[in-house]
């Protein structure tokens, strides 16, 4: 998992289906509260969706770089070579759109809670991108704020929100990845013997 890193760059290689539905198999066995499994992962490699996600998140993002954001968090994010431009959201073969459902349905449509939602869809999206680099493909996090953007392009229902997006697929070659180094057991954990 030392190798993982967060890829921009994406070739235009497909991926078949059955590999991704075997990633969000994986990500699928996370535990969760009550084992409600409170998430959806919407799986997208329609051009024409992809493109208006692109679109609207860039939208976001731009209001976020020009307004939202500090120019000390601009300054770190610089070696990362990451801006308000996203193409990787039309280059990656497929986007892996994650919804935490903070409450669900039953048989006879009555809200019924979910517990511990951004736990266990914490947990669920950590599975799914160690999936991901073990089926030997690349993902990046992506975020933009707010996502509500999502639920409408997608139309997702009121109970779900948009959590996370991942572009999924082959690294473009040769790709900019940054060299970062990671803290040392010493810095990031405390052992009580």
């Amino acid at each position: 998992m030392n190798k993982r890193r967060s890829v921009r760059e994406f070739s235009s290689e497909p991926i078949p289906k059955e590999v991704i539905e075997n990633i969000i198999k994986s990500a699928s066995t996370a535990p969760s509260g009550a084992h409600h499994q409170p998430w959806t992962f919407c799986a997208v490699s329609n051009p024409f969706i992809k493109a208006k996600i692109k679109i609207a998140a860039e939208i976001e993002e731009k209001e976020g770089y020009e307004h939202r954001m500090s120019e000390r968090w601009k300054k770190d994010l610089e070696h990362l070579a990451t801006d308000m431009h996203k193409p990787f959201l039309e280059d990656a073969p497929w986007l892996i759109v994650v919804f935490k459902k903070a409450y669900d349905f039953d048989v006879n449509g009555e809200k019924c809670n979910n517990y511990y939602v951004n736990e266990s869809i914490g947990i669920s999206c950590g599975m799914l991108i160690s999936a991901i680099h073990n089926a030997g493909l690349v993902t990046l996090t992506h975020t933009p704020s707010p996502m509500n953007f999502l639920t409408s392009i997608l139309d997702r229902p009121v109970n779900e929100r948009a959590f996370l997006l991942l572009p999924v697929g082959y690294p473009k070659t040769p790709v900019y990845v940054p060299d970062l180094k990671r803290k040392t057991l010493d810095e990031m954990a405390v052992f009580y013997e």
